[in-house]
């Protein structure tokens, strides 16, 4: 089975992400239909700018603009919308370079670029979980890891000002592995063009992104002898049976379960020490929960009872409503269901966010609070950030998040997209390469224990690598960067990666 897709990445996204629950259907492109959706690539832009980061003062060139990628006979067949930052008082032959970008599939790299890594940022209300007054504002962003690494934020096809070029259909990119060739593409051609060959290479991917970079990791190595040094996978999955939870498919929903209890910790439903408890709910879900799960109807009256009251205790659910359930918490009946006596609706994509429930008679959650919170505020401030200060201008929108994209292919006959070999495969033939996967506590878009999962089922991947791999977690959801403390830690988590000795 193939699981709905991603709204943002997000942030991400994102990113963004998969597809949230309820969202009007978005009118498919006819495949067939050839568009000549961009013209021929502009000039590249450039500008000079200055980041505060940490007290010092680090000067920039920003270059924002297309590569086109071509077809083997020659003629342009996409050009890549994205906008570069290289830290001007320094040799920039050998100095690290990230490539960044979001999810969805059909996301822009704004979430990232806004939010987290560039030298601009939306200023962002509190912790992340409040509505910003419109329209959103940015500034410098002292959290930006310019100060160790170059960066390039990448809008994949369709995504952003990135087009399809006359006589080629968008939906040849519009694919697990349509999508790692074109953006390998753009990569090698952009290192090619800036003579950055000499550089450390870094990917950082949201949401779907993250399957991207995993996807590209060994797709760089094997295509064109780009050995990478570290892939940064945020808020991600490699195999979507972890995030799919259906009849025959009980593995999403003990992924989702510690993710669940760290939610119910924060809103003060469980109360104790967080970690405790979420080390409960794992032992719980990959243990006692596993089996009672594949007894299915076999499973007995007092078994299912007493399975529901230990689900109960560590997500704060009433046991009736799990029994109810056969045990199987759905997580859109979980976020409608947590806070349905105060009358709130909790975020999928960040779960910390508790917005007013539209119709209390309906059981799942109707909405996503969290996204409703970023979109907007995110869509605003990056036209006005391309326009006003990196002088760009171009007549057709720039697409945040689109549904252009689908159909996606995901390649997959009958069975769930899995990367997980493919990082595997790029670790054994580059040894040096380094990952560290980043997860935000009260994420219920991309939850967790899904990478937790994934990194485990690597049996063929030697014990020496398997310290390549290193999560770190926030406080926060998908988009935890949102939340300014943890926006601070992630820098200090990347500047420590990228600067690390091999």
């Amino acid at each position: 089975m193939i699981p709905a897709l991603i709204r943002f990445s997000c942030l991400s996204l994102l990113l963004l992400t998969l597809k949230a629950e309820n969202q009007p259907a978005v009118e498919k492109p006819k495949e067939d239909a050839k568009k000549n959706e961009s013209p021929a690539p502009s000039k590249d832009v450039c500008t000079e700018g200055v980041v505060t980061i940490e007290g010092k003062k680090i000067p920039y060139q920003t270059t924002t603009g297309k590569i086109t990628l071509y077809k083997e006979d020659g003629s342009p067949r996409a050009s890549i919308f994205h906008v570069s930052y290289v830290r001007s008082n320094q040799n920039s032959t050998n100095r690290p370079v990230t490539f960044a970008f979001n999810g969805g599939p059909g996301s822009s790299a704004v979430w990232l670029h806004l939010g987290a890594l560039g030298p601009r940022i939306i200023q962002m209300s509190g912790d992340g979980t409040q509505p910003i007054n419109p329209p959103a504002q940015f500034g410098n962003n002292d959290c930006s890891i310019l100060d160790v690494s170059d960066l390039v934020f990448i809008d994949p096809v369709s995504t952003g000002y990135s087009r399809a070029e006359k006589d080629t259909k968008p939906g040849e990119f519009h694919g697990v592995d349509e999508d790692i060739e074109s953006v390998g593409d753009f990569i090698r051609m952009w290192i090619t063009k800036n003579k950055r060959w000499q550089s450390p290479k870094f990917l950082l991917g949201e949401s779907y992104g993250g399957v991207r970079a995993a996807g590209l990791s060994h797709f760089l190595q094997s295509r064109y002898a780009m050995s990478l040094n570290g892939v940064v996978m945020l808020s991600t999955l490699m195999d979507f049976q972890t995030l799919s939870p259906a009849g025959g498919n009980d593995l999403a929903y003990q992924v989702y379960l510690p993710t669940m209890t760290s939610v119910a910790h924060y809103h003060g439903i469980i109360q104790g020490n967080r970690d405790e408890w979420v080390a409960k709910s794992r032992a719980l879900a990959f243990g006692p929960y596993a089996i009672a799960l594949q007894q299915g109807n076999q499973l007995s009256a007092d078994d299912q009872k007493a399975m529901a009251k230990q689900l109960a205790e560590v997500t704060g659910l009433a046991p009736s409503l799990i029994e109810e359930q056969r045990l199987r918490i759905d997580p859109a009946r979980f976020r409608g269901e947590l806070l349905k006596n105060k009358g709130k609706v909790i975020g999928r994509f960040d779960a910390r966010v508790a917005w007013d429930d539209m119709d209390g008679s309906e059981s799942h959650a109707d909405y996503d609070p969290s996204y409703s919170l970023a979109y907007g505020a995110f869509g605003t401030a990056m036209l006005g950030y391309l326009t006003t200060e990196l002088n760009w201008q171009e007549n057709q929108p720039y697409e945040i998040l689109t549904g252009k994209v689908h159909p996606w292919r995901w390649n997959a006959s009958n069975g769930y997209v899995n990367l997980t070999h493919r990082l595997a495969s790029a670790l054994r033939d580059n040894p040096k390469l380094r990952v560290l996967v980043q997860c935000g506590h009260n994420d219920l878009a991309t939850p967790a224990d899904g990478m937790l999962y994934s990194t485990r089922q690597m049996l063929t991947l030697p014990q020496a690598l398997q310290k390549n791999i290193s999560f770190t977690w926030y406080e926060g959801g998908h988009m935890f960067y949102l939340n300014p403390p943890d926006l601070k830690k992630m820098r200090a988590d990347l500047v420590a990666f990228i600067t690390a000795q091999p």
